[in-house]
């Protein structure tokens, strides 16, 4: 194990010992490091020494980890990170060994966030492109305001279920709900699923009930390009989370897509 040196930096001493060279790559210890503390090392770290990986260890709860980050990285995280993880970033892989609290990958423009357990509230938020995968639950408003922009469309895969108000006011993009944890006979949690829904698609694997989704959006049948697209993302979650990616396809799938472009136009109009 070696230690790190940058040439061009002002961090103190005592935070440079915490950046050490372990099995090729780069590990951080970020025990009772502050939150701007650790995000200004990160990117001292990443401009002087361009590493392919880099691996933070002893993470709780600190916020921005990865925020507006625009070069391809890895970014291993060991620990819970705090709020807005990915924030804004464009291209790195940030993969949280834990659960993510809330604003997980929020106004994200591309890139790729996977996340081996639960995620917070309003995952996914504002979100415009890349890939943000859940092995398990996420909690309330997930996916709210996900758009589509110049051309690149997100994706947000959830394993477990999510709470009420999933895919809020979304203009574009897919939200994958898998329900992998619920029983044939159990429903989805959420209800106002889709509430203001304008644009994107959501999917939900298993039992959604008629009175749980937004008046905006309503249950289309499933084609062969939605099979498909749900092929491609069981296969991806199944790789990321060593899951049988058949077992995910050997249910129903439920559509739901936007009845209006304008949901509340005439709320507005003289």
């Amino acid at each position: 194990m070696g230690r790190i040196t940058l040439i061009n930096t002002s961090r103190p001493e005592n935070d440079m010992n915490r950046v050490k060279f372990e099995n090729g790559r780069i590990r951080f210890d970020a025990d009772r490091l502050f939150y701007k503390d650790l995000n200004f090392l990160l990117r001292d770290v990443l401009k002087e020494h361009k590493p392919e990986i880099i691996s933070i260890h002893n993470v709780y709860g600190q916020r921005y980890i990865g925020t507006n980050l625009r070069q391809n990285v890895k970014i291993e995280i060991y620990g819970t990170p705090g709020n807005d993880l990915g924030a804004f970033m464009d291209g790195p892989t940030i993969e949280v060994f834990g659960n993510a609290q809330d604003g997980c990958g929020n106004t994200m423009n591309s890139g790729e966030i996977v996340v081996h357990g639960s995620a917070g509230d309003i995952t996914g938020f504002a979100a415009r492109g890349g890939e943000i995968f859940v092995k398990d639950d996420v909690g309330y408003r997930v996916g709210i305001h996900m758009k589509e922009y110049q051309g690149k469309k997100p994706t947000l895969v959830i394993g477990g279920t999510a709470q009420d108000f999933l895919g809020e006011y979304m203009a574009g993009g897919t939200l994958i709900v898998f329900g992998l944890y619920m029983s044939e006979e159990q429903r989805h949690r959420a209800d106002f699923i889709g509430t203001g829904m304008h644009g994107g698609t959501i999917y939900i694997r298993g039992k959604v009930e008629e009175h749980q989704l937004g008046k905006e959006l309503g249950k289309v049948e499933m084609k062969d390009d939605d099979w498909a697209l749900m092929e491609e993302y069981a296969y991806k979650y199944a790789e990321h989370f060593g899951y049988n990616h058949k077992q995910i396809l050997n249910r129903d799938f439920v559509k739901l897509v936007p009845l209006s472009l304008r949901p509340y136009g005439k709320l507005y109009a003289y």
